[in-house]
């Protein structure tokens, strides 16, 4: 898994006099980012792709061993042993920046670098940028992971995340998979059309559909993903969202930050032609559980907050009708029942007239996390594994036990908010006074 940093104040920056965008290739833009990656694969797999042009190849940290899987050695080894030149060239972007936003950072769960390392990095940009939000794209493992220690390396990881990220978008494996077979089981039935542009500004050169590698078009969710969150900072709107309104308007308690996200349209930047939705429908799908990016159905859940960044020729009072419709079947907490943001980008995505993301936080993320915590505890009762880790410098066994504490009270406040809101309050039966 090849570790991401992206800055946003611009997503990209230019080395000449402007991009050069003829042939479908972007030649003089550079994204904002830094690669880091413990093994060298992935990344020369990028240097060597069709977007080797938009990332800067001073920009990149990279070893050769890799973690082994291991969250001790991405955090506790290649932490220590990188951080300086980490912050360095972290450092070295962002003074280019005129007005930095906050940092993306785009990371796996279920590795050693990712989830290690990933989270370390966390750790630094609350040293180094305090006041610059961090939001962060965690990819989870799904139940039939290769990695047999992905659960000890997921729940390590999310103590970290509890504590030192703003906000944490969590994608499910599962998921991307299911919605990419909806998308092609749709494209072989006729429902999507099924030309797809032989150049893109995305690809930069042609592609074919046999040649996609399998995780490709599930990556191309989440850089729909990314895309549509982003799109205020790209492009002009009539109610434009800063991201930091995301985290002041979604996150009501520090920890509570982890926002549910959905999609519609579902396609990929393959350029599959995809009919556009009807208005309404669009925003009915968006609280479908089919659209969401791990599983689960908010609509049976409990809502804190609500974000709706729609993207296209839509007016507000498009927005503000839809709500209203949907209101009624949707479960905010008590406190909060207006808890709605909403942001409109007059840019629509490539050959599509809107598009809708929606996120949520919502206590539906629950079950995501007592899975996590089930299959952590498969190994830990057992003590299996453990070695692996403890052989490292600086790890310790109280590690595992702090990372599973923090898990359970983050399930248990989830759980305190669906209490509360089961029903109505029932008043504590009176003390009766014996005469």
């Amino acid at each position: 898994m090849c570790l991401l940093v992206y800055w946003i104040s611009d997503f990209s920056r230019s080395d000449g006099d402007g991009a050069d965008i003829s042939r479908g290739k972007i030649c003089s833009l550079k994204a904002r980012a830094l690669l880091i990656d413990m093994e060298e694969g992935v990344v020369n797999e990028i240097l060597q792709g069709p977007l080797r042009d938009v990332f800067d190849s001073k920009q990149l940290i990279t070893d050769v061993s890799g973690s082994g899987n291991n969250w001790a050695v991405g955090h506790k080894t290649y932490g220590c042993q990188y951080r300086e030149h980490i912050v360095e060239k972290l450092r070295k972007t962002a003074e280019h920046c005129d007005c930095l936003q906050c940092f993306f950072v785009i990371h796996s769960m279920g590795g050693g670098t990712g989830s290690g390392l990933g989270t370390f990095l966390l750790n630094v940009l609350e040293e180094e940028f305090p006041e610059v939000y961090r939001f962060v794209t965690s990819v989870y493992p799904s139940r039939e992971d290769d990695v047999i220690t992905s659960p000890y390396n997921s729940v390590l990881a999310m103590k970290e995340l509890s504590e030192h990220a703003d906000c944490v978008l969590p994608i499910e494996n599962e998921s991307l998979f299911d919605i990419v077979s909806k998308i092609n089981q749709m494209t072989k039935c006729g429902k999507l059309g099924s030309s797809v542009k032989q150049t893109s500004l995305v690809t930069s050169s042609g592609i074919k559909t046999t040649k996609e590698k399998p995780f490709d078009a599930m990556n191309n969710i989440v850089a729909n993903l990314l895309l549509n969150l982003t799109s205020s900072a790209r492009f002009e709107g009539s109610l434009n969202m800063d991201l930091n309104e995301i985290t002041m308007n979604l996150v009501p308690f520090p920890r509570l930050h982890y926002l549910v996200s959905s999609l519609t349209p579902l396609y990929t930047l393959a350029d599959v032609n995809v009919p556009s939705r009807r208005l309404d429908q669009m925003f009915s799908d968006a609280f479908s559980k089919d659209h969401q990016l791990i599983r689960a159905d908010p609509k049976h859940c409990l809502y804190l907050a609500c974000a709706l960044l729609v993207r296209g020729n839509v007016h507000v009072s498009d927005l503000r009708r839809n709500i209203e419709r949907l209101k009624p079947a949707l479960n905010f907490v008590s406190w909060n029942q207006e808890g709605w943001k909403t942001g409109l980008c007059s840019v629509p995505p490539v050959g599509h007239s809107h598009s809708l993301l929606a996120l949520a936080n919502n206590t539906c993320v629950k079950p995501t996390f007592l899975e996590l915590k089930d299959r952590f505890m498969k190994l830990y009762k057992k003590k299996a594994h453990l070695h692996h880790y403890l052989h490292t410098d600086g790890m310790e066994q109280s590690c595992f036990s702090e990372a599973l504490s923090s898990l359970s009270d983050l399930i248990e406040d989830y759980s305190q908010l669906d209490a509360m809101n089961c029903g109505p309050a029932v008043d504590p039966p009176r003390l009766k006074i014996a005469m």
